[in-house]
């Protein structure tokens, strides 16, 4: 009977947590489409008691999402909406700004060019171009790999400070993925000082077997590197030998992008 009760605790709870989040989201879509609306307005739209209405916009101006336009007691949008909306800009802007170098740089490498950035404790590729050579149709866009063991993951841990490097891994772990994978702290952190030092990363079937990579940084206006642009093959055909001849031309690549993306140098 206490099991029975707990789980139907348990779910409402959840459905009451999903409930609020609709409300709260609603709640941004009116003032979207009307610009300014009081307690009374949201409440009357979203079928609510004053006080649901005033709790749930007290909490939306909390984080900065909304907004009290005058004394009159009207709310808008606040400049969290600006943040947010900032965000995904940056990664459409990104995406726009790297397609045309990454489709030259498929052909020209002849392997899958990815653009990547960190995503809390793991990277995430936002787009993907198939060279003439690819042998697979593996898609990795909007898929979550670990930082450690993929070119593009050691270029954006490389350029964090140690005192963030070290939260971040302390969060994801670095698990052996395969046997070749760097697990090891301090072998991982002397990889980094070189990708650092070499302005590329390379993976060596270290998140898949019989998968070579390497990756480029791609910096900000202010110079910040905020993705990595890679170019992954067969091990068979993208060799160690090949990948050392072919950096140049990845890193070149990236810095094109940068340029795109405002950064001059």
């Amino acid at each position: 009977m206490s099991n029975d009760t707990n789980t139907s605790e348990t779910a409402n709870s959840a459905a009451g947590g999903v409930q609020s989040v609709d409300r709260a989201i609603t709640v941004l879509e009116i003032l979207a489409q009307r610009g300014e609306a009081g307690v009374s307005e949201v409440a009357a739209a979203i079928d609510v008691h004053k006080s649901t209405a005033f709790r749930l916009l007290g909490a939306l101006e909390a984080r900065g999402l909304v907004e009290q336009a005058s004394e009159r007691g009207k709310y808008r949008l606040g400049f969290g909406i600006a943040r947010l909306a900032g965000a995904v800009s940056r990664r459409i802007d990104l995406t726009e700004q790297g397609r045309p170098v990454c489709e030259r740089l498929a052909v020209v490498l002849g392997e899958t060019v990815n653009v990547a950035v960190r995503e809390t404790h793991f990277a995430i590729n936002l787009y993907q171009v198939h060279g003439p050579g690819a042998v697979t149709a593996n898609n990795w866009v909007g898929q979550l790999t670990p930082l450690h063991a993929t070119s593009s993951g050691k270029v954006l841990l490389a350029q964090l400070s140690a005192t963030e490097r070290t939260v971040i891994l302390a969060q994801s772990g670095t698990k052996k993925i395969t046997p070749h994978t760097i697990s090891a702290k301090a072998k991982l952190e002397k990889e980094l000082t070189e990708v650092r030092n070499r302005g590329y990363a390379t993976t060596y079937e270290e998140f898949e077997i019989g998968l070579h990579a390497m990756a480029a940084p791609i910096r900000s206006r202010d110079g910040h590197v905020i993705a990595a642009v890679s170019a992954a093959g067969p091990a068979y055909r993208f060799t160690r030998e090949r990948m050392d001849e072919l950096a140049p031309l990845l890193v070149k690549g990236a810095e094109e992008i940068s340029f795109r993306m405002g950064y001059v140098g």
